[in-house]
């Protein structure tokens, strides 16, 4: 599951998982509070999360403390995913022990290769 506000950034991310030829479904949501109820109500629940940090309404930190705090989502992987650099985000404390961070690359290209890293690494 993506979750980021930018419906072009969304489209992008989702067209690079498709690219890589896995079985991978991946869905997206622009609006973080449709996504966390998504997640309370839907019976399957995603293998890994990708949070745009910066959103309106809710950012990252936020969503992720309102995920955390129902049971059943708990155990879902959350990985960071912004603009900042990790530098940043280290600075701003942005990255938490329990999830991780990624920057939002550059080019389609780098984007491709690190979902194939993450998603080989699951």
């Amino acid at each position: 599951l993506l979750i980021d506000d930018d419906s072009d950034d969304a489209d992008v991310f989702i067209e690079a998982i498709n690219s890589l030829d896995k079985n991978v479904t991946c869905l997206a949501e622009t609006n973080p509070i449709k996504a966390l109820e998504f997640l309370k109500s839907t019976k399957i629940l995603p293998d890994l999360i990708f949070l745009d940090y910066n959103m309106p309404v809710l950012n990252g930190n936020e969503f992720i403390e309102k995920m955390r705090a129902v049971e059943k989502l708990k155990p879902i992987p959350v990985i960071l995913y912004s603009s900042y650099s990790e530098n940043a985000a280290a600075q701003l404390s942005i990255i938490h022990e329990t999830e991780r961070f990624i920057s939002k690359p550059n080019t389609f290209t780098e984007l491709t290769a690190l979902l194939k890293n993450i998603l080989d690494e699951q």
